[in-house]
């Protein structure tokens, strides 16, 4: 009988130390493995060769929106490319005629989206004195655009500003890739309503126009 107790004993222990362990060599039978282990998406399978990879594999995949479209609730695009030789400007002219399509922003966001991406240059308070200018003790030498004195930048359209900030102008690079197309947007109204509540008119709207993007006059 102590036999019998003590082989049970040496059983049980060695079931409980093998189901304990962290190793799980055998996961035991799966039903409908495709509902259970679901295939990942190869997100960056970009190129033909990566696809045609895919494809030998049984894996129809394309993650290139079909032409012509744009996702669900975006703004439509900004159409006018950028100047392709140096010294053209004749889109960048023609953007003047672009409207803001926003009728509506989130002004708090607006101004987030403004002291992150642009007061560095362009100061908090959009007089083109941020920490890189300084008063001309920062190490940018040259001041930046000044948005609420500076005559060209209070007379300049909604859709120039759109322009330059997507493709960059002068010495300020792109921002696209830091800023979708209704942040752009809503950047450039919140300087629009800054400056015409600096002419004493009030809190201007908070988005100008109201035509889609590729409306022109």
């Amino acid at each position: 009988m102590k036999k019998v107790i003590v082989f049970s004993l040496i059983v049980g222990a060695m079931t409980v130390a093998v189901s304990c362990s962290d190793v799980q060599r055998n996961p035991g039978r799966v039903y409908m493995p495709d509902m259970a282990y679901s295939r990942a998406y190869e997100t960056y399978a970009t190129t033909e060769e990566q696809k045609a990879d895919l494809l030998k594999r049984g894996i129809h995949f394309s993650n290139v929106p079909v032409a012509g479209t744009i996702k669900r609730g975006e703004l439509l695009p900004f159409l006018i490319t950028k100047d392709s030789a140096a010294g053209d400007t004749s889109n960048y002219h023609t953007s003047r005629e672009v409207k803001n399509p926003l009728t509506s922003m989130d002004t708090v966001e607006a101004e987030r989206l403004f002291l992150v991406n642009c007061a560095i240059c362009h100061g908090p308070k959009l007089d083109g004195n941020g920490p890189l200018y300084k008063g001309g003790d920062g190490p940018f030498p040259a001041k930046p655009a000044d948005f609420m004195g500076g005559a060209q930048y209070l007379s300049m359209p909604e859709g120039q500003m759109y322009y330059s900030v997507t493709y960059g102008k002068n010495k300020m690079g792109s921002y696209a890739s830091q800023l979708n197309t209704e942040q752009r947007w809503m950047v450039i109204a919140y300087i629009k309503g800054k400056q015409a509540a600096a002419k004493g008119g009030g809190a201007a709207p908070a988005a100008a126009g109201g035509a889609d993007s590729t409306t022109k006059k």
